[in-house]
């Protein structure tokens, strides 16, 4: 069966740029985007454009990352995180606005934005084809694509209103460029005290790094100011098979051996959700 270019894909095309050769005009033809120059990269049967090739710095989730990652966040426990993020995001957007969501996973917080502004659309870029998978059907009017942050984006200069991070890798010199003069950079990270029931009881898992803050500061200084920040806190009532879920869907899952992923383990309770929102201004 032809595969056929979803719509969301189609509102973006103006956005991209050819990813070997920056051409201006990817155009869908046969179940692929190509550029004049005769580029071509397949747009996949489940709505996501494959853009990045040839070697990955990282190849992302994996499945089982990506299906722990949906049964948490359907479970609505990160929804605050995500009505916060959504809020600060859209506050400095205009209602036609173009978002990108960059390290965008399944696409569960681009879905927030975009529900907050409904003349918007999105793109979310990911490297993980499993989650692109969820990410090109989380929003009628979000798209999906597969890059890698740590390359020049295929974007146009100035393409987007608002570049959103949540957990994921930056690269501040794209952000830059990608967004308008008047566009914002919306930046979620966690705090040392994120997820802090499960640290105690997982030592070997991931935590964040003391200096990760000046680190952040550090690399956004030359291209942005920070506008506000919110930090948002609460305790998240959950199962134990949600808490194996919320490890599984973390960088922590590769740290771990599969018998510390028990429920004997992870016992029921409740976690600490404890994270600092920044809304940025390019300079």
């Amino acid at each position: 069966m032809p595969v056929s270019l979803p719509p969301a894909l189609e509102l973006s095309l103006a956005l991209l740029r050819c990813p070997t050769c920056r051409a201006r005009d990817l155009a869908f033809d046969r179940g692929a985007l190509r550029c004049s120059a005769g580029h071509s990269f397949d747009v996949a049967r489940h709505g996501y454009a494959g853009l990045l090739t040839g070697a990955r710095a990282t190849s992302g989730d994996d499945a089982a990352m990506v299906r722990a990652r949906s049964r948490f966040l359907s479970t609505g426990a990160y929804a605050p995180l995500r009505e916060a993020a959504a809020r600060l995001a859209a506050g400095a957007a205009p209602r036609q606005a173009t978002v990108v969501d960059v390290g965008c996973g399944t696409g569960y917080y681009l879905a927030g934005v975009l529900d907050r502004l409904p003349g918007a659309h999105g793109l979310g870029l990911d490297t993980s084809v499993r989650a692109l998978r969820s990410a090109a059907r989380a929003h009628e009017r979000a798209a999906a694509a597969s890059w890698d942050v740590f390359r020049p984006f295929p974007l146009a200069d100035g393409a987007a209103d608002v570049v959103l991070d949540v957990f994921a890798p930056r690269n501040p010199a794209e952000f830059h460029r990608v967004l308008r003069p008047t566009g914002r950079l919306v930046v979620v990270r966690p705090t040392g005290r994120h997820l802090a029931e499960l640290h105690g009881r997982l030592p070997a898992a991931v935590t964040v790094d003391p200096c990760k803050e000046q680190r952040l500061h550090r690399a956004l200084d030359s291209f942005f100011d920070a506008a506000v920040t919110e930090h948002v806190e609460y305790a998240a009532p959950l199962t134990g098979p949600e808490s194996l879920d919320l490890v599984a869907m973390t960088p922590s899952a590769r740290h771990l051996r599969r018998a510390d992923l028990d429920v004997d383990v992870l016992l029921p309770g409740q976690v600490t959700v404890s994270v600092l929102v920044t809304v940025y201004w390019p300079r």
